[in-house]
């Protein structure tokens, strides 16, 4: 599915919180995962990653993860079974 520019949207979703440990990535707090938002493409997702993961740089536990939305949404890549 194409968007209004005619590219296809490849949908990313940015998120992140405190990590039980540095070795998991189990979070602490499932109710205070900070949900940056959903993008359009992978460039504008890393974009909106990467400013949160520096702005939390002095937090070892806070990470931040993208999530490639069209894979989970599409798994087949459009390729009919």
């Amino acid at each position: 599915m194409a968007g209004e520019d005619g590219k296809k949207q490849l949908l990313h979703l940015v998120f992140g919180g405190e990590l039980q440990s540095l070795g998991s990535t189990e979070f602490r707090d499932l109710d205070g995962l900070d949900i940056v938002g959903i993008f359009p493409d992978y460039k504008s997702a890393e974009l909106a990653w990467r400013g949160k993961a520096q702005a939390t740089v002095d937090n070892a536990h806070m990470r931040y993860f993208i999530v490639h939305l069209h894979r989970m949404l599409d798994p087949d890549g459009g390729k009919a079974a």
